[in-house]
């Protein structure tokens, strides 16, 4: 945080805290404000000073590369920066970390020899600094305020953090989402005065870099007092809609204009200057020279060589430059501007890699998501139903709010109800002194995700039902109802609705739960393997234009996968661990040994199912005297088989048994 006051001994801030901890108030003046808050929230989350952060989340293989996923902008346009970044602090014994908006490193470069001391604090990829998990700490206070935070020595609230000295500034997308934020931490001795100016300026280089690259509006401003401060990182920025309305900005645009975040999409561009967007177009179009407002030192600077002059409303003397994206709208009418349809560009787009069912169902869960309407997502295990239910939260207008997931398979029976409703102070043997205040509401103002619904208790689907239905929830102990409002998205591998009609599952919380029912193909049913490939091992970090020879690819191709895209991706996992530098592709030497018999297997079924749908069909599938069972098996699979042309799935349908049991059972010789 700014420091606007002396520095605080160690000793002062060591008692400075316990006072807090006595429930006593610091003396005024003694610690800044924003530190003391701070601190009270780690201790809200139950974290001691002088204890660990064992309790930590640190998402690691499957989860981080999902985690990565989600993130792959903020990353991309982010590693440059940080690259330029970490010249500035090299051989100063500290690190450049990018975190996302929940806290989790996502991206480190640091110094080798401070590398081994920051593992040791648990300053690494996957690891969680979020206040709840690490206290007090650069990363999770610059979150927690949304500002730029200084964190030096005894004022991290855990003791053990106190070896470090972090700096970190927030990343806020254009429409003023918090994406993340960039630190440096280093050894407390190496603390210098002008770090954390580094980092604000690294974000906002970010900033600028991914307003630029994704901004979908078809015009941008580029604002500064001088000229040539055009292009450079001091620069304000503004996206405009083809109709004159401010859809986007960057931080500095906002402050030049006197907005906020909350002015975009509610302020036209001629409420702030003396200019319309007609007559922008306009001379756009003729490229004319004339000044609309001579008197007006603000000045437009098109790229196409058009200077404009107008009048801001303010009064105060800005350069502007603008620049358009080729949108044909723009060139034709100037009086009457349209827009073409833009392609969809959020966390759904950036999952989408072609297959035509699960394209289907980000469309249609992206028309529902603002609309109060519950989705309800089916598919087998593996298939990624967490990922797009996060993917559909992040591409709602509650993203910026918490996304709550609960497994209901997970959580013991005599547990969940806890988890889920809360309870309070000494409601039950063992409860928390400080109560809990329950998942359910933890999820207001965000999403509400209940994995394995199916498996959730009867008596707990009566509860949840009134939750839904009364949107309040009462914790165990307590005779006093909260209300909550959160989306619902609920998941499940289990058929539903037949579990609803057989009486294991409550049909009225079923129908509650089945705003609209959304079905993600598994792997096998996938026409984008390819492409999901290539997607699965960028997340993993494989180095570019890497990927599976073509034998490798058809054979994977062809392979069942019954863990789906989870088996799928710890498969190319093992094979880029299990791969030499100089490889220049993924192959069969790199698969996991379990992996190559099972291929193997599903090869040579293959071959089997495909002679016997040559082979003509047996005058009588009576079995003959003295026939083994072994064999009159194998025969009427491979007559199933041959009955469906191959089909695997429909000839174990056909037998009564599993399509693995069919495979397993075909590959014995």
């Amino acid at each position: 945080m700014p420091r606007t006051h002396p520095p605080v001994s160690a000793l002062a801030l060591r008692h400075a805290r316990l006072q807090l901890l006595d429930g006593r108030a610091p003396p005024a003046g003694a610690v800044h404000e924003r530190l003391v808050h701070s601190w009270q929230r780690s201790m809200n989350a139950g974290l001691q000073p002088s204890g660990t952060s064992g309790h930590a989340r640190h998402f690691a293989g499957i989860e981080l590369a999902q985690t990565r996923a989600r993130n792959r902008d903020l990353i991309d346009h982010s590693q440059p920066v940080m690259e330029y970044l970490f010249e500035q602090v090299r051989h100063s014994h500290s690190i450049v970390v990018l975190a996302d908006r929940h806290g989790v490193l996502m991206h480190t470069l640091g110094d080798t020899g401070f590398v081994s001391k920051a593992e040791r604090v648990a300053l690494t990829t996957g690891a969680s600094w979020h206040e709840q998990d690490r206290g007090t700490n650069a990363i999770g206070t610059a979150l927690a305020e949304a500002c730029e935070v200084e964190i030096h020595g005894a004022e991290h609230y855990l003791e053990h953090n106190d070896i470090l000295t972090c700096a970190a500034a927030p990343i806020v997308s254009a429409n003023g989402e918090l994406l993340g934020v960039i630190d440096i931490s280093g050894d407390r001795r190496s603390h210098h005065a002008h770090t954390l100016s580094l980092v604000n300026t690294a974000a906002r280089m970010i900033e600028n870099r991914l307003f630029t690259c994704a901004c979908p509006a078809p015009i941008q401003l580029h604002l500064h007092p001088r000229p040539h401060g055009i292009d450079t990182v001091a620069e304000g920025l503004l996206a405009l809609s083809p109709d004159g309305w401010i859809v986007g900005a960057n931080r500095q645009g906002l402050a030049l204009l006197g907005l906020t975040h909350a002015d975009l999409h509610a302020t036209p561009l001629d409420r702030v200057l003396d200019i319309s967007m007609d007559a922008l177009l306009a001379h756009i179009h003729q490229r004319a020279p004339t000044p609309f407002a001579p008197r007006a030192p603000l000045v437009l600077h098109a790229r196409n060589g058009c200077t404009l002059h107008a009048l801001a409303r303010t009064q105060q003397p800005w350069a502007q430059t603008w620049h358009r994206r080729a949108v044909p709208a723009l060139v034709g009418s100037a009086s009457k501007p349209t827009s073409t349809p833009a392609l969809a560009s959020d966390a759904l787009a950036e999952l989408d890699t072609g297959d035509a069912a699960w394209r289907s169902a980000s469309d249609k869960a992206r028309r529902v998501a603002n609309k109060g309407i519950a989705l309800l997502i089916q598919g087998e295990s593996g298939v990624g139903k967490e990922l797009f239910a996060r993917a559909v939260h992040d591409s709602s207008q509650r993203r910026s709010q918490p996304f709550i997931a609960i497994n209901c398979a997970a959580i013991p029976e005599h547990l969940i109800e806890a988890e889920l409703f809360g309870y309070i102070a000494g409601a039950f043997s063992g409860a928390s002194k400080q109560g809990s205040a329950g998942r359910l509401r933890e999820a207001n103002g965000g999403t509400l995700f209940l994995d394995e619904i199916g498996d959730m208790p009867l008596a707990l689907q009566t509860r949840l039902l009134r939750v839904l239905q009364e949107r309040q929830v009462t914790p165990l102990g307590s005779g006093q109802a909260v209300a909550v409002d959160f989306a619902l998205i609920c998941a499940t591998h289990q058929p539903l609705r037949e579990a609803a009609e057989a009486g294991r599952f409550r049909s009225d919380l079923y129908y509650r739960l089945n705003g609209l029912t959304l079905h993600l193909p598994p792997l096998r049913a996938r026409s984008d393997f390819a492409a999901l490939t290539a997607q699965i091992l960028h997340t993993l970090g494989a180095a570019p234009h890497l990927a599976p020879s073509a034998a490798l690819q058809a054979r994977l191709a062809a392979y069942h996968w019954p863990g789906n895209l989870r088996q799928y991706a710890n498969a190319l996992r093992t094979a880029l661990a299990l791969r030499n530098p100089e490889d220049p592709c993924l192959d069969w030497q790199h698969l996991p040994d379990d992996l190559q018999a099972d291929l193997q297997s599903t090869d040579r079924c293959g071959r089997v199912a495909q002679a016997a749908a040559r082979a003509p069909v047996a005058a009588s599938s009576v079995p003959r005297a003295g026939q083994k069972l072994a064999d009159m098996s194998r025969a009427a699979m491979e007559q199933a088989l041959q009955d469906t042309q191959g089909n695997w799935s429909a000839a174990a349908r056909q037998l009564g048994i599993s399509r693995q049991t069919l495979y397993r059972k075909m590959a014995i010789p």
